[in-house]
């Protein structure tokens, strides 16, 4: 493993459980838009590339798909286990990493993965690697947070924010590289769709990281200090006494060519 690699499996390992029951990523509703109209063939397998808690293996198990789900940390592979036998729903569980997949080419009929992306080491080979193991006419749905294409202070602002809440966040991708990947690796982007997220509040945000007392001032004075340009961009606010803001957030759906 390299480097950002460890920071991540030492940072789920630690916080596993914040993210099986409470979190938001529970509602899969990002998912069932993503996927509609999508046909799902009896049997269809699905990858879940850095499961994490197995939310979104959860959703492709009911929909029908074969699943396996993956994750680099071994502590979040046994919340997916204990929520699937909760469930009732039969899922394949294997721990790599996402820049290589140990499995033959053309093995899976849709690769996913769902606000994790930001804390890989190289997305570029995330995406070649989910292009590899997809079958011909086969689909990659990606889901993280993004920054703008064309306001370089916001973008810096917010990894600022997200490597001092969290040391594992590497990097967000803004859409236009989003798609470059995609279309270099012989994907078809159908659908790409960049919409808000509202975080419940700050409090929550540094609880679900375990973000240290030090880091959090420092977030704090972050956001004392943004600029209106970039509280309008990501709509920084007080409500009941709480610091709120909305994420933006990617949702893009590709088909590899036949």
């Amino acid at each position: 493993m390299d480097s950002v690699q460890r920071a991540s499996q030492d940072q789920f390992s630690k916080q596993s459980r914040r993210y099986a029951r409470g979190h938001i990523l529970e509602n899969t509703e990002d998912i069932a838009a993503m996927l509609d109209g999508v046909p799902i063939s009896p049997g269809a397998e699905a990858l879940d590339v850095a499961t994490g808690a197995g939310h979104t293996a959860f959703f492709l198990a009911r929909a029908g798909f074969r699943v396996t789900a993956s994750d680099l940390t071994p502590a979040m592979l046994d919340r997916v286990r204990e929520g699937a036998a909760e469930r009732g729903l039969e899922i394949a569980t294997r721990q790599h990493s996402a820049e290589t997949l140990p499995y033959p080419e053309a093995s899976f009929d849709l690769v996913s993965c769902r606000v994790a992306p930001h804390h890989f080491s190289s997305p570029a080979d995330f995406v070649r690697e989910s292009a590899r193991v997809l079958k011909p006419d086969g689909w990659f749905l990606v889901i993280d947070g993004t920054v703008p294409d064309d306001f370089p202070e916001a973008e810096s602002w917010l990894h600022q924010v997200e490597k001092l809440r969290d040391p594992s966040h590497n990097r967000l991708l803004r859409p236009s590289e989003w798609r470059a990947l995609s279309e270099q690796n012989g994907l078809t982007v159908e659908k790409l769709v960049v919409a808000q997220r509202k975080q419940p509040d700050l409090e929550w945000y540094f609880e679900t990281a375990a973000t240290s007392p030090e880091n959090r001032e420092k977030v704090r004075a972050l956001i004392e200090t943004a600029s209106e340009e970039i509280r309008r961009e990501y709509r920084v606010g007080e409500e009941e006494g709480k610091t709120v803001w909305w994420w933006p957030m990617l949702a893009l759906r590709a088909r590899k060519k036949g």
